[in-house]
């Protein structure tokens, strides 16, 4: 039987001139900027730990890809690899010494990644699978803050004593500049029952740029974000998590801090602090571990910033973007099963349409 002409015999398919390697370069770059200057406001430890948390990464993926019997240099050179390791460098102490660096970078890529099938295939954003085992398994050294010392200041540390911070661990002579990040102080202080618009005043952060004691992509909040813009106008990624995720956290921020000021931050500080930006632009929005649909985008954003913003204020931890993104990942197929994009030919709900409407 001869098939009708105007029937479909395959579903229409657009080309897009995007590929693996092209989206993460474009990623590296909107990342490069935030990482200069992390690299210039902590040192040579900071650079020596990211380029050991880079190179783990790299390598445990080499090593996966060879025992599988599969061709190495195509795959490390997509680049997937190198930014695992680069986001998790981001959201690491920038003085931790170097095993945090290589436990982290392996974990991230071997058993974050490869153990699923490789990219693609992992139900967890690797990064912050690896930083929440970094964090629930090395607490003390996952929360050594240091303060601020450029690279050019006089204290700070050179090229050979930097490696010797990152290869033996904070040195004696640098004790004075170890300090808490700014949520960690703040959840301290109303530990002690101290008011927060009160104690916040005499917080450790020296402006609203970034200059302040927290993980490496917590110091340069206003480039994160520039970056993140950018790829929205890049149109690799889309504005919906992003958006919905800040407002998740501000939302609920705003509202509290205005009902009890005492108790609760300002949105503004959430926002600025921490992994909010890094979680929002680069780390929520990966392609593998997020939905399909721009609806289901942005319930899984709002997801990622309520969750946030409920462990910052009421959990254990400090810091909840690693947390709030590893459980909104576990919901992503749920929220695809149920927020489903349109069938070409098919209304929502997936009636075949009449010819003609």
């Amino acid at each position: 039987m001869t098939r009708p002409v105007e029937m479909p015999v395959a579903a229409p398919y657009a080309a897009t001139p995007n590929s693996v390697s092209r989206v993460m370069i474009i990623v590296m770059v909107a990342l490069t900027p935030a990482t200069l200057f992390g690299f210039w406001l902590y040192g040579w430890p900071a650079i020596y730990l990211w380029m050991i948390t880079v190179g783990a990464a790299a390598g445990g993926e080499a090593v996966c890809l060879q025992l599988r019997g599969r061709a190495v240099a195509p795959v490390l050179l997509d680049g997937s690899a190198v930014l695992t390791g680069w986001l998790l460098a981001l959201s690491l102490p920038p003085w931790a010494p170097w095993w945090i660096g290589v436990f982290g970078g392996l974990f991230a890529t071997v058993l974050g990644k490869q153990v699923f099938g490789g990219l693609g295939q992992n139900l967890f954003n690797p990064a912050m699978v690896a930083r929440v085992a970094l964090l629930i398994s090395f607490p003390v050294h996952m929360t050594a803050w240091v303060a601020p010392l450029p690279i050019v200041a006089a204290a700070a540390p050179g090229p050979i004593a930097g490696l010797l911070i990152t290869l033996k661990g904070m040195q004696p002579a640098f004790d004075t500049v170890a300090s808490a990040s700014l949520l960690g102080f703040a959840k301290t202080e109303l530990s002690r029952g101290v008011d927060l618009a009160q104690s916040l005043l005499h917080a450790p952060i020296q402006g609203w740029y970034g200059s302040r004691a927290g993980s490496l992509g917590e110091t340069a909040t206003w480039l994160i974000a520039g970056g993140g813009v950018a790829m929205i106008f890049l149109r690799t990624i889309t504005w919906h998590i992003p958006l919905a995720m800040l407002l998740g956290i501000a939302i609920p921020a705003a509202i509290l801090n205005a009902i009890d000021p005492a108790r609760y931050m300002e949105a503004s500080t959430h926002l600025l602090s921490g992994g909010a930006m890094l979680g929002a632009f680069f780390i929520a929005t990966d392609y593998v571990t997020s939905p399909n649909t721009p609806r289901g985008q942005l319930v899984f954003g709002a997801g990622c910033g309520v969750l946030t913003y409920v462990i910052r204020t009421w959990a254990g931890y400090p810091e909840g973007v690693a947390f709030a993104v590893l459980l909104m990942n576990s919901l992503t197929p749920i929220i695809d099963s149920y927020i489903r994009p349109r069938i070409y030919g098919r209304n929502r709900q997936g009636v075949a349409l009449e010819p003609g409407k």
